[in-house]
C-alpha cells in the first residue's frame, strides 16, 4: 500500500457556521461532513454555529446576531478561522472577515486546500491548480483597482497621453487567465495520451469494472483486498496497491489493475475519486477526464458505506454526481459494505444487482466477484472448436485465457470446448464445429 505523502501541518482550531433555509435540508449529514473535511485538512472544530434564515444575508451571509456570536467566539477560543458550509461570495467573505476579524473559508476553498494536498500525478496536480484558478478569478479583491502605471505625459517632457495604465486587478485577471489558457493546454495534451492507452484497453477485449462511490466508503479497501488475491504481483508488491486511510479523500489517483480470477476470466478493476455532497462544480469539469475510466466502464461497482446513518444520502450524491458528468444508464451492482460495522449480517445477496459484504472478508470477495462475472460475461457461450495441429498456437492463447471445459484429439487437430464471448466466436468461426 502506498505511503500517505499528504502535507503534515499543525492541528488549527476553526468555527464551523451554516445556515438552515429549509426544514428539509439535511443539514445535520452536510455540518458532519463539513467536520470531516477540516478534519481531512488537520482542522480541529471547536464550536458550530447554524442559524435559520429564508435566503442568505446578500452582505454578511449570515444575520447581524449571528455574526456577532460569531466574532465573541473567534476571541474566546483564539480561532481564527471560520469554515462555512455553503460557497460565499466575494463580498461576503470580505464582509464577514471585517466583522469578525478571522479569516472565511467557505466548503468548496475547503475541498480545492485538501484536493491540492492530496494531488500526486501530474494530471492531478495541474487538474486542481485549474479548478483553483477558476474559483479564484471572480474572487479578485477590487482593492487591487489601484493603477500601476501613470501612462501619461508630464510637464511638457514629450510623452502623449496614452490612456489610463492597467491596473493591479486587471493585470491579476489577465495573468489568471494566461495561466488558465496554459494548463488547459498541457492538460489536454496529457488527456490525448491518456485516451490513446484507454483506445488500446478497449481494443483489447478486456471487460472494464470501475468502483464509483462516496469518499471512504472502502472503494480503496476493497480493490486492495482483490489485487492481493488476483492481481498480478500486489500480494507481494505493496506499490501495486492503492493507498487506504479512514478519511475523506485519502486518493485522488485514478488506479488500474488487472485481475485474473482462478477460471482465467480477466477484467480491469479501477479505482476512482470519492464523491462528496454539494462537489465544487469546478472539481466536477476538472476531473471529468480522471472519472472517464467510470463513464468508458462496462460494469459500476456503487460501493457504499453501510453502517452509515447517512448511507442512503451518500448513494444520492454518487448518482447525482455521475448524472452531472454524462454517465447513465451503466450497468451498476451495489456493493453494500462494512456490514461488519454495521452488525448485519453478511455476505447478503440481493438479486443480481446488490449484495452486502465486508470488504476483508474473503466470502463476500467471492459472492461479489460471482456476480461480477455474471455481469460481464454472461454472453459467454460454450462452443467447442477443432483446431489443426499447424495452429497449435491458437490452442495455447485460448487455454492461456480461458477455462477449458473439455480436451481430446482426432487426425483433424485438437478439439477444445470452452465459453467464448460472441466477438471471440466470430474471431474462431473457423475452427467452430
Amino acid at each position: 500500500m502506498a505511503e500517505d505523502n499528504s502535507t503534515q501541518q499543525p492541528v488549527r482550531p476553526v468555527l464551523l457556521a451554516a445556515l438552515r433555509q429549509d426544514q428539509k435540508q439535511n443539514l445535520d449529514y452536510e455540518l458532519e461532513e463539513l467536520e470531516n473535511l477540516a478534519l481531512a485538512n488537520r482542522l480541529e472544530p471547536v464550536e458550530t454555529f447554524i442559524q435559520a434564515l429564508e435566503r442568505p444575508n446578500p452582505a454578511t451571509y449570515f444575520g447581524k446576531g449571528k455574526v456577532e456570536e460569531l466574532r465573541m467566539a473567534v476571541q474566546t477560543y483564539e480561532a481564527d478561522l471560520i469554515v462555512t458550509n455553503d460557497e460565499l461570495s466575494p463580498s461576503q467573505i470580505r464582509n464577514l472577515e471585517a466583522a469578525t476579524q478571522a479569516t472565511v473559508v467557505d466548503r468548496t476553498s475547503l475541498i480545492l486546500d485538501i484536493f491540492a494536498q492530496r494531488a500526486q500525478t501530474k494530471v492531478a496536480k495541474l487538474q486542481v491548480q485549474l479548478a483553483r484558478l477558476e474559483y479564484q478569478l471572480p474572487r479578485l479583491r477590487t482593492s487591487m483597482s489601484v493603477s500601476l502605471d501613470q501612462q501619461t505625459g508630464a510637464g511638457g517632457a514629450g510623452f502623449t497621453s496614452r490612456g489610463a495604465g492597467e491596473t493591479k486587478l486587471e493585470q491579476s485577471r489577465r495573468r489568471l487567465t494566461s495561466e488558465m489558457v496554459a494548463i488547459k493546454k498541457e492538460l489536454a495534451a496529457l488527456q490525448k495520451d491518456a485516451s490513446t492507452q484507454g483506445k488500446k484497453r478497449q481494443e483489447s477485449a478486456i471487460p472494464t469494472v470501475a468502483l464509483v462511490g462516496y469518499t471512504n466508503a472502502g472503494k480503496s479497501t476493497l480493490m486492495n483486498q482483490l489485487l492481493t488475491r488476483f492481481g498480478q504481483g500486489a500480494e507481494s508488491d505493496s506499490s501495486k496497491q492503492v493507498f487506504e486511510k479512514d478519511m475523506l479523500f485519502a486518493t485522488l489517483n485514478t488506479t488500474i489493475r488487472q485481475l485474473t480470477l482462478p477460471d482465467k476470466s480477466r477484467f480491469l478493476l479501477s479505482d476512482t475519486v470519492g464523491f462528496v455532497s454539494k462537489l465544487p462544480h469546478h472539481l466536477v469539469a476538472a476531473f471529468e477526464s480522471t472519472l472517464q475510466e467510470a463513464a468508458n466502464a462496462d460494469l459500476l461497482l456503487q460501493v457504499v458505506d453501510v453502517s452509515d446513518e447517512h448511507s442512503q444520502a451518500m448513494m444520492t450524491t454518487t448518482e447525482e454526481t455521475l448524472a452531472r458528468l454524462g454517465i447513465k444508464d451503466k450497468a451498476m451492482i451495489t456493493v453494500y459494505n462494512k456490514a461488519d460495522k454495521a452488525q448485519m449480517a453478511y455476505p447478503v445477496i440481493d438479486g443480481e444487482a446488490a449484495i452486502t459484504i465486508s470488504a476483508r472478508d474473503r466470502q463476500s470477495q467471492d459472492d461479489l466477484l460471482a456476480l461480477v462475472k455474471k455481469a460481464l460475461f454472461a454472453d459467454r457461450k460454450e462452443v467447442t472448436l477443432t483446431v489443426p495441429f499447424a495452429d497449435s498456437a491458437v490452442v495455447a492463447r485460448l487455454l492461456d485465457d480461458h477455462e477449458l471445459i473439455s480436451q481430446k484429439f482426432d487426425e483433424k487437430g485438437t478439439i477444445v470446448t470452452l465459453a467464448l464471448s460472441p466477438d471471440e466466436v466470430n474471431r474462431y468461426q473457423q475452427y467452430l464445429q
